[in-house]
């Protein structure tokens, strides 16, 4: 019944900036907090900012200063804006929404999209 579909990813060289956003669709009455997550090549998929319906976000020390996570609820939409990137940046990168659906709260996914950091 819901979806989450992932844009923005691609190739950039360091330094460079990329935007990703994820919008929810489907059958639910609100989406909750949000977030996104990345998986490096042969490592944990681990969380990079999370961000709550009423706006407060948190980052992983990795990425503070550099990335900024916002959302906007009338589009069940967040989005990601990684400046400065870095090439251990370079992962795939998840969306993550709690979508209330009319008491029953899911955690779903993204289908992911890579991020690659070269020169």
């Amino acid at each position: 019944q819901v979806q989450l579909v992932e844009t923005g990813g691609g190739l950039v060289q360091p330094g460079g900036s990329l935007r990703l956003s994820c919008a929810a669709s489907g059958n639910f009455f609100s989406v909750n907090a949000m977030g996104w997550y990345r998986q490096p090549p042969g490592k944990e998929r681990d969380l990079v900012a999370e961000i709550t319906k009423g706006g407060s976000a948190n980052y992983a020390d990795s990425v503070k200063g550099r990335f900024t996570i916002s959302r906007d609820n009338a589009k069940n939409t967040v989005y990601l804006q990684m400046d400065s990137l870095k090439p251990e940046d370079t992962a795939v990168y998840y969306c993550n929404a709690n979508v209330d659906q009319w008491g029953l709260i899911n955690r779903r996914w993204g289908q992911g999209t890579q991020v690659t950091v070269s020169s």
